[in-house]
């Protein structure tokens, strides 16, 4: 549900006002004014009556001023959404089993794995846990070039094998690299990484779930288990048509369960599918990954729901009215009533950021505390 903050507070949205009627100089005319205020997410009708002919300039009595009015505030106007939130280690991949065998070995849920340790056992042989961003796909020896190979590279140097260049050939001195590697991790030294015995995962993971159990035997394909980052993020699932909301690095405001207030920003952002139901069409949604800034603020939450405010556009520091004071310039364009001692006038205005009811609006002459007229 959309909303817009003021200064960080709710204001409710303008209620939809009633054709007004005043009796004043020249031709009348009718004209109805439908603003579609995108950045709030729906749409305002403003009804203006009678203006007088050429907009601007000519004054009406007292006993025909508008019904209501209201002032021009200088202030802060935000457009926000909130939505829904749910609090905990972001995706889960699965690992799944690449060779045939026996599970010798699995670790506890919720245990952390990190760079060179052993996600499972298989055969008793370690399958070993390795940083990037490219999956494990086949077998990696002398004479293969491609990122994996980098990945592998890169991840033997880290744990201190020496006498290659970490680049995208698998070379000799790899080659070299690998079966000292094999030799501490008690694998058959082959000087080959077949596939299955390394997992690329973008950084440590966090266990997630077992999905099979030690002793068990293993096929390929088989999932073994899933697991997650380990770093706390928030999902949250936003209508297609509020992608700007959610894009790469944007701020936003996050509402934890006790009621505080910390900030987040988004960090993946990605187009999902949700399935319809029975004979209802698939839903397109936007995927935003929000992370917290103050870390130990969501410390001992897990699945907890949450609120995120996604602002997609701020105005510092200017003239605003109710969305509902704007009236219909007859030769085109948008304007307000004016009230001056007792008489009325009309000021042409520029309108910018529509949110949460107001509009941003400047002019010649319009200034902060200016009464302008509105309907009842």
């Amino acid at each position: 549900m959309g909303m817009a903050t003021i200064d960080g507070k709710a204001e409710p949205e303008a209620t939809p006002p009633r054709q007004r009627r005043r009796r004043g100089k020249g031709r009348l005319v009718a004209a109805l004014l439908v603003v579609a205020a995108a950045a709030g997410g729906g749409f305002v009708a403003v009804n203006s009556a009678d203006l007088l002919k050429g907009g601007a300039g000519p004054t009406a009595s007292a006993g025909a001023l508008p019904p209501a009015t209201t002032t021009v505030t200088r202030q802060t106007l935000n457009d926000t959404r909130d939505a829904d939130g749910e609090l905990g280690y972001g995706p889960v991949t699965s690992a799944v089993a690449r060779q045939p065998g026996t599970i010798t070995w699995l670790p506890d849920s919720g245990a952390t794995i990190t760079r060179g340790k052993s996600l499972y056992r298989l055969d008793n042989d370690p399958v070993t846990l390795m940083y990037g961003g490219t999956p494990a796909y086949r077998d990696l020896k002398i004479g293969v070039e491609g990122k994996d190979v980098e990945s592998l590279e890169r991840n033997l140097s880290k744990l201190g094998y020496d006498g290659f260049t970490v680049d995208d050939e698998f070379t000799y001195d790899t080659y070299e690299a690998v079966l000292e590697w094999q030799e501490d991790r008690g694998l058959p030294e082959t000087g080959v990484v077949k596939l299955g015995q390394v997992v690329f995962a973008p950084g440590r993971v966090r266990v997630e779930s077992l999905e099979t159990e030690e002793g068990s035997p293993a096929q390929p394909g088989q999932k073994v288990l899933t697991y997650t980052g380990t770093d706390k993020v928030i999902t949250v699932e936003l209508e297609a048509e509020d992608q700007r909301m959610a894009r790469k690095g944007a701020k936003v405001e996050v509402t934890l369960p006790d009621g505080k207030s910390v900030k987040g920003k988004v960090t993946e952002v990605a187009t999902v599918i949700v399935p319809g139901e029975g004979q209802e069409d698939p839903d397109t949604r936007v995927e935003a990954l929000v992370s917290i800034g103050n870390a130990k603020s969501a410390r001992g939450l897990d699945k907890a729901s949450v609120d995120v405010t996604f602002t997609a556009s701020q105005r510092k520091n200017v003239l605003t009215v109710p969305v509902a004071a704007l009236v219909a310039l007859q030769e085109g364009g948008f304007g307000l009533e004016v009230i001056e001692g007792g008489r009325s006038r009309y000021i042409a205005v520029e309108t910018g950021l529509f949110a949460g009811g107001r509009v941003e609006v400047k002019g010649d002459g319009l200034s902060e505390g200016m009464t302008v007229g509105m309907p009842k």
